[in-house]
């Protein structure tokens, strides 16, 4: 058979993804998957647009559209990104087939082989394997509880060139800390003149559980960020569904005309019909209304996660309350291999991710990623009750190790 693609041979599966595979009975409890609740869906507002729907757009629905997107979504996401300060008007938006096909697209308008590419560290799963798949020299930059280490940042940009710097802001995947207001502008600052194309996913700035972490979420393309090339990306898998496979890319003008040939030639069009009923949803009021259901639900799921903690892990794991998002992280300490819970874990009926996941060079494993958005919320406190014993003997056994 003919040789495979030097893109496709830098793929890899993983001992992880072997291990998930174990991991689908139906009595397990999983912390694993990063994904809305099946049971919060806004079915009933869905289904009235839909059965209320003018024929004529029933018809477009059905059609092709343009590569940017369906024009009357394209108007109504602008207003919406311009109530967060997003500069809409002197940049392009494209509807892209949800927001890692916008990473995708960026990845192939800029990163050549070897090009070295930042990332925090860790980092969300999907960019990393996107660069990858381009043949970059991933670097992660250690993140600390309110964001990306800017002394470390700085002392990497003394003496290499990045190609682009990758950073989640807003309750980040895996680690769902949020960058503080000063950790953001002296992320710009230091960015500044550096010929570096920062982009900033941002999927999860919806959901905050207060108002007092609503007011960090101002995406760092809404600051001061002149001199710092920036493309800006959103979801509505978070908001709205992942299944309607749509997120949103806002560039400059020179990056989104490329950008948009790369799409045509990917995809075509993102789906019209998904674009029709997300357009609906927005302009009928209910995207509000849905997310202040959903904020309110993730939040008790949030609450009971933080005192299943407390009453199980031992005082050897750390962690930082999450503010919004999905995500708890937990750091173990340094000589405690993450897999090995993993493995005992499932085995007693509960999943999650291993930290090494989400690391730019797969070493660190000192460290478990626990979502708590997909999940029966009675399930919470047995499941992290299974994962604190699998815990708790590795530690015991390895001070017991040392001890002797």
């Amino acid at each position: 058979m003919p040789y495979f693609s030097q893109t496709v041979q830098h793929i890899r599966s993983s001992e992880i993804r072997d291990l998930m595979k174990l991991a689908t009975r139906p009595d397990i409890i999983s912390f694993a998957g990063g994904m809305p609740n099946n049971d919060l869906f806004p079915i009933e507002e869905v289904d009235e647009i839909i059965l209320n729907m003018n024929p004529g757009i029933k018809k477009i629905a059905f059609q092709y559209g343009p590569t940017d997107g369906y024009p009357p979504l394209l108007e109504t996401l602008k207003k919406y990104l311009k109530s967060k300060g997003l500069p809409v008007d002197s940049h392009r938006l494209m509807i892209t087939t949800g927001s890692l096909q916008a990473i995708n697209i960026l990845g192939m308008e800029f990163i050549d082989p070897g090009d070295l590419v930042l990332t925090e560290n860790p980092s969300f799963i999907g960019g990393i394997a996107v660069f990858k798949a381009f043949q970059a020299n991933i670097k992660g930059i250690p993140l600390e509880h309110d964001g990306i280490d800017i002394n470390d940042l700085e002392k990497v940009l003394k003496t290499d060139q990045p190609k682009l710097l990758y950073v989640i802001p807003n309750f980040h995947n895996p680690a769902g800390i949020i960058y503080s207001k000063e950790k953001r502008i002296r992320l710009l600052e230091l960015l500044k003149d550096k010929n570096i194309l920062l982009l900033e996913d941002d999927a999860y700035n919806e959901l905050y559980f207060s108002e007092k972490s609503k007011a960090l979420t101002k995406p760092l393309m809404a600051m001061n960020h002149e001199g710092v090339t920036m493309v800006y990306t959103g979801s509505f898998s978070k908001i709205l569904g992942p299944g309607f496979r749509l997120g949103w890319m806002l560039a400059p003008p020179e990056i989104y005309e490329k950008a948009q040939i790369i799409k045509q030639g990917i995809d075509a069009c993102s789906p019209n019909f998904t674009q029709v009923i997300a357009n609906e949803f927005m302009k009928k009021g209910y995207l509000e209304q849905y997310l202040n259901r959903i904020r309110k639900e993730y939040a008790e799921r949030k609450q009971l996660m933080q005192e299943a903690l407390i009453k199980y892990m031992p005082e050897e794991v750390k962690w930082t309350e999450p503010e919004g998002g999905f995500y708890f992280w937990l750091q173990l300490p340094e000589n405690i291999d993450a897999t090995g819970i993993l493995k005992e874990s499932i085995d007693k009926g509960a999943v999650f991710v291993t930290g090494k996941t989400f690391d730019p060079e797969g070493q660190r494993n000192n460290y478990i990623r626990l979502a708590f958005s997909n999940m029966n919320k009675k399930d919470i406190d047995k499941g992290i009750g299974i994962i604190a014993n699998a815990i708790k003997s590795r530690v015991t056994s390895n001070k017991y190790h040392i001890i002797s």
